[in-house]
């Protein structure tokens, strides 16, 4: 059963993020599933350190792009927001090119936080990275009024 309480496509997650830093860099989200959020990076002259691989701090960018857009469909955007507050990650193995592959799959959908667990590999399926990004879930005051 799909864990996701607003309804997306993948045209609407990759339009939300394409003026942004996700977009800058060329993340694209690639697959919906039931429980899961799938996307890829270019491994390039964006998302490299000087010395040719993968910077670790994109890998870390591209995994809370994933927890963090899948924490916002796992609840009803019109009443909820997900706001990051802690993500770490261990860099396992490195490349220098082609594309890197993330999955996000919840640990822990809760009332007031989610927990979410990112795996990254390169072409290979190889290892490159495992984060956890935990959330927090903030109720929308509907009554405030703007600025």
């Amino acid at each position: 059963m799909p864990i996701w309480k607003t309804e997306f496509s993948l045209f609407e997650a990759n339009k939300i993020g394409s003026e942004c830093a996700s977009g800058k860099l060329g993340i694209e989200i690639t697959e919906i599933g039931d429980d899961y959020l799938k996307g890829k990076m270019p491994v390039d002259d964006r998302t490299r350190q000087p010395n040719g691989t993968l910077h670790g701090g994109s890998s870390l960018l591209f995994a809370e792009t994933l927890g963090s857009l899948a924490a916002q469909y796992a609840v009803k955007s019109d009443d909820y927001y997900c706001l990051g507050q802690i993500i770490n990650g261990d860099h396992i193995n490195s490349t220098n090119t082609g594309w890197v592959y993330g999955t996000a799959k919840p640990y822990q959908i809760e009332e007031k936080t989610q927990v979410w667990g990112i795996e990254i590999t390169g072409e290979d399926d190889q290892i490159i990275c495992i984060a956890r990004l935990t959330l927090a879930v903030i109720k929308i005051d509907k009554r405030a009024q703007p600025i």
